[in-house]
């Protein structure tokens, strides 16, 4: 059986914090949901990020920045056509100014992103 899921620009859910944004597209599927985000800075601000539960791909559609990934010494550069895949449970900061279309594996939802130092 084949499913399509449609859903409209207009529809996408607009949200804000300090240095990001992004449009969530709602999606009725618990394996993937997309969302397009933009980064403005650094974010988050202090300490990193991890999504406890999914997966997440970006595809960088314009822009550049650099992914910190916590204990790594190693900062990754990217820029407009890059991909990057971030696993569960990996802490990391985004710095830069970049918009990327972000899918994630099962479906993201906020109680499963946390902020750590």
């Amino acid at each position: 059986m084949f499913i399509i899921i449609y859903v409209s620009k207009e529809k996408a859910e607009f949200y804000s914090g300090d240095g990001y944004s992004g449009m969530d597209y709602p999606m009725t599927d618990a394996d993937i949901n997309v969302a397009v985000i933009k980064i403005n800075g650094r974010s988050p601000k202090v300490g990193y990020q991890t999504n406890t539960a999914c997966k997440e791909l970006l595809y960088i559609m314009a822009g550049s920045g650099i992914l910190e990934v916590k204990g790594k010494e190693e900062k990754i550069k990217f820029k407009s056509g890059d991909v990057i895949l971030l696993d569960k449970n990996e802490c990391y900061a985004f710095e830069g100014e970049f918009e990327a279309c972000v899918p994630c594996t099962p479906a993201w939802t906020s109680e499963q992103h946390k902020y750590v130092d």
